[in-house]
């Protein structure tokens, strides 16, 4: 499943790469993240905690990177793991591209998620809905981080009522436009 992002934040394309380059520091500001052991020059292991309403998976997995271009200031970070029950995969490539904008930087995110077992069992909507709250989370922690305002969102999880409220908002927002604004083919 292709995911895409974009968004700025206030500081300069070098400063905004230079945050890129400490992929741990990156994993910090995702809630429920933590690359706590560098097992390579590029590699890192550590856990993911997701938790949506009573299911809740402990991913247990690495990140790599496996594309870096200083020109193009393109990143791309292979990462997969398990849950530690067994109940599930996820593998996801994940490409950040920097350009300016204006005096801050504009960062494209992309995302190929793949998810098999109990984690797959969620639609294509839900599962979009509850990674844009993530990435909400995400960029708020990062421009924090950037800033030198916070150490990054480590410590919290990603889960519990509030993400899942704030998905399930999206999810009635976008169904709601579809009865109550007009036919648009684009939206279909």
């Amino acid at each position: 499943m292709q995911i895409e992002n974009t968004f700025e934040v206030p500081q300069s394309v070098e400063e905004t790469w230079a945050f890129f380059q400490d992929i741990p520091g990156v994993a910090a500001c995702l809630p429920g993240a933590n690359l706590d052991r560098q097992v390579g020059p590029n590699e890192y292991e550590g856990t993911v905690t997701i938790a949506l309403g009573p299911v809740r998976m402990d991913f247990a997995g690495r990140a790599e990177i496996v594309e870096r271009d200083d020109a193009t200031k393109t990143i791309v970070v292979r990462a997969n793991g398990a849950d530690k029950k067994g109940r599930g995969q996820a593998a996801m490539d994940i490409k950040a591209r920097l350009e300016p904008a204006g005096a801050g930087t504009r960062v494209h995110l992309g995302q190929d998620l793949q998810l098999a077992g109990a984690a797959a069992q969620y639609g294509r909507g839900m599962v979009t809905d509850v990674n844009r709250v993530l990435v909400e989370d995400f960029v708020e922690s990062m421009k924090a981080t950037l800033a030198g305002e916070a150490p990054g969102a480590k410590s919290r999880s990603a889960g519990g009522l509030i993400i899942g409220l704030r998905a399930m908002w999206m999810a009635l927002k976008r169904v709601a436009a579809r009865f109550f604004l007009p036919y648009d083919p684009a939206r279909v």
